[in-house]
């Protein structure tokens, strides 16, 4: 599902129009990225938890030479899932 799919999706189960749909999902997802630019995360009960993960500097390769080159540390977001999604994804 791409991102005008889930907003169709948003539109029909929730009867507003996908402008309003449209603007709903893109006020979540600057909710989300400005939380977690802030090194903050964003726990929804049930459904899971975004938040932001600390990758150390590490040494890699170039493919294309087999340099070896140093990957900078970074910080990257990351999600957990909720209990009641992974059981809704696995349930058979």
């Amino acid at each position: 599902m791409n991102k005008a799919e889930l907003i169709a999706s948003i539109s029909e189960r929730s009867d507003i129009t996908k402008a309003q749909s449209t603007v709903c999902l893109n006020a979540f997802i600057d909710s989300v990225t400005t939380t977690l630019s802030e090194s903050n995360n964003v726990s929804l009960v049930g459904f899971g938890c975004f938040e932001v993960k600390a990758r150390a500097a590490r040494a890699g390769r170039n493919p294309q030479t087999g340099e070896e080159i140093e990957i900078k540390a970074a910080n990257v977001p990351a999600f957990k899932a909720g209990k009641a999604l992974k059981e809704a994804v696995n349930k058979k």
